[in-house]
């Protein structure tokens, strides 16, 4: 199929189905998030709309990029939100590339958030929907980040058919500037980077569900969808 590649600026029209990568870290992290019992994950476009939905729902929790920060119950870190108690809770996520990515397109019939925790189920969910071409949208670095460029064409590989050697592309997303950045983040002391971060996102099929992305009382809205005859455990 003829799939497309493109970064958050090269959006100029609105596709027909969407998938909206984010390795390192906002989809790895909500892919978490679900697998710790959430029900769903409100996108939203800045730090201070995350803050006012949590505050006017209660029992809503927010996460952000970066380190810990007055009203954000967590950081977008899967080594942190890996160790939470979720279950039945809607999570608010902020991210400077991923939820904005999501945003970008939330006006298609049919949007995924991916990563390669989720990668063999968001294919296999996309040849259930029979949905023909994708337009993959690369969130980090305006389209050139390599662990996301990867984590794609990985995905797009699995709905072309055949089978599909993941070593290359995950050694593409290791030697990533993203994932130089996050470890550098840990030698440093950073808050807001757990030392398990990069292995976590580095992670295959994972979880066996797909995360579509749906309009909700004005809200774009993140669930995970159960895909069948997959064989990882998403709990």
């Amino acid at each position: 199929m003829n799939h497309r590649f493109v970064g958050i600026p090269e959006l100029t029209d609105v596709p027909r189905v969407a998938v909206v990568v984010d390795v390192m870290r906002a989809f790895t992290v909500a892919a978490w998030a679900f697998s710790r019992g959430a029900e769903r994950i409100v996108l939203a476009s800045s730090e201070g709309e995350a803050l006012a939905l949590k505050e006017s729902r209660p029992g809503w929790l927010a996460l952000k990029d970066g380190a810990p920060a007055a009203g954000f119950d967590t950081v977008n870190s899967p080594g942190l939100v890996r160790s939470l108690d979720l279950t039945g809770r809607t999570v608010v996520q902020k991210t400077t590339a991923g939820t904005v990515g999501a945003l970008a397109v939330a006006s298609a019939p049919l949007v995924l958030c991916a990563s390669f925790v989720v990668a063999g189920a968001t294919a296999r969910f996309l040849k259930t929907e029979g949905s023909g071409p994708v337009t993959f949208v690369v969130t980090g670095d305006a389209g050139r980040a390599s662990e996301d460029l990867a984590c794609a064409e990985y995905i797009g590989r699995h709905l072309d058919g055949g089978d599909v050697e993941v070593a290359p592309y995950l050694h593409r997303a290791r030697t990533s500037r993203a994932a130089a950045d996050l470890s550098d983040g840990v030698r440093r002391g950073y808050q807001g980077v757990h030392p398990d971060d990069v292995d976590l996102c580095l992670e295959v099929d994972t979880f066996s569900f797909a995360m579509v992305a749906r309009q909700e009382d004005s809200l774009t809205v993140l669930r995970p969808a159960a895909v069948p005859d997959g064989s990882a455990d998403a709990g």
